[in-house]
């Protein structure tokens, strides 16, 4: 009888790849590891090493690996589609969430006013 070995491998890297570890930052301590909730990162063989990103195409982008790191070394990298993004028409600016240097924040009132329900001319209330 023959015996046959199983290996691990990853799944290829997409272009969508969701958690950059930067090697050279990481101390491999695993902590991300151990609170990734989908199992995509594995602690690497070699002590001291960042961990193994396995199974990329999985990741449910919670960020909690990139919460737990205690160095910054785990950067989360969201899909084209799940950036949220706008345009300033006035001047053809374009922000994104997450982006160095944000526009100030909007504080003028939105259309009807800040609470849920509005007076009605008539003196009912309308929701």
């Amino acid at each position: 009888m023959t015996k046959h070995k199983a290996y691990l491998v990853a799944n290829p890297l997409t272009p969508g790849q969701a958690v950059v570890i930067d090697p050279a930052i990481c101390g491999g301590c695993n902590s991300c590891v151990e609170v990734c909730r989908t199992d995509v990162l594995l602690p690497n063989p070699e002590k001291g090493q960042p961990p193994i990103v396995l199974y990329p195409d999985e990741c449910w982008f919670c960020a909690s690996c990139v919460e737990h790191c205690t160095t910054g070394a785990i950067r989360m990298v969201h899909p084209l589609n799940q950036r949220i993004g706008w345009k300033r028409k006035a001047t053809g600016e374009y922000f994104r969430v997450g982006m160095k240097n944000p526009p100030p924040p909007n504080n003028r009132p939105p259309v009807g006013g800040w609470g849920s329900k509005r007076a009605r001319t008539d003196g009912e209330e309308c929701g």
